[in-house]
């Protein structure tokens, strides 16, 4: 099996202009949603007034739904079985918790393309190029946000989710991001409709035979960061006390 074409896959969104490598941040225990959430609000306000450098968060959440600006009600299947937070990235409803990876990105596009769409397959490149170092093919659709792989084991056309993208933007800062399945508990995605997809599933690193940690998917996941945006440095958790 070929390696995707990373000319395709790999749009340049380095920055155009002199500045700060992006701080990078790892948070070792579970974050609420509404910290994160709060957290993102300040940083990409100073980001916007260039009073910050950018960043990329990673955490672990506990388990939440939340619904994006396209949700359906009737997706939500079990309203009761985790906290439900409405929030103002695109997409619909998600799950998150342990054993995923969240990565909130927080780039000034005015520094690099003022370009949204081209931002989103920016994302879903950094995933898919993370895959492919497990020799795992990820693919783009271009009906459906995400990065997914295909389970010829379980059905001709079936494919399963591995990685959901939805964004928001302030004065042209992103935030909000990925969540990246390493090895999360699959069975608490059946509480809603994932994205509003309901032909296809979920899947994990794990799931697909890869037994990695988070740590470990870090570092894939780091190189293949600064490939497509520039270089990072490591900056302090700030949940950390």
């Amino acid at each position: 099996m070929s390696a995707p074409a990373r000319d395709d896959l790999s749009p340049d969104f380095r920055p155009q202009m002199t500045t700060a490598p992006v701080d990078w941040i790892i948070s070792d225990t579970l974050v609420d949603y509404e910290s994160a959430v709060a957290f993102m609000d300040a940083r990409v306000a100073a980001i916007a007034e260039g009073t910050a450098p950018e960043c990329v968060w990673l955490l672990e959440h506990p388990p939440l739904y939340t619904a994006g600006t396209s949700a359906d009600d009737s997706d939500l299947i079990a309203p009761d079985r985790f906290p439900v937070y409405r929030t103002g990235r695109g997409g619909q409803h998600t799950y998150h918790g342990p054993g995923q990876r969240v990565a909130y990105v927080m780039l000034d596009l005015r520094r690099r393309r003022q370009d949204v769409r081209a931002f989103v397959a920016a994302l879903e490149a950094w995933v898919i190029n993370t895959l492919w170092s497990y020799h795992i093919r990820g693919e783009r659709r271009e009906d459906r946000v995400g990065v997914w792989v295909r389970r010829p084991e379980k059905g001709a056309t079936v494919e399963d989710k591995i990685a959901a993208i939805g964004i928001r933007l302030r004065k042209w800062v992103t935030f909000h991001g990925i969540s990246f399945n390493v090895d999360p508990n699959l069975d608490h995605f059946s509480g809603i409709v994932p994205c509003g997809i309901l032909e296809h599933g979920v899947t994990s690193l794990v799931d697909l035979g890869i037994p990695v940690t988070l740590e470990e998917n870090d570092t894939v996941l780091l190189t293949e960061f600064e490939k497509i945006f520039g270089p990072t440095r490591r900056a302090t958790d700030p949940t950390a006390r």
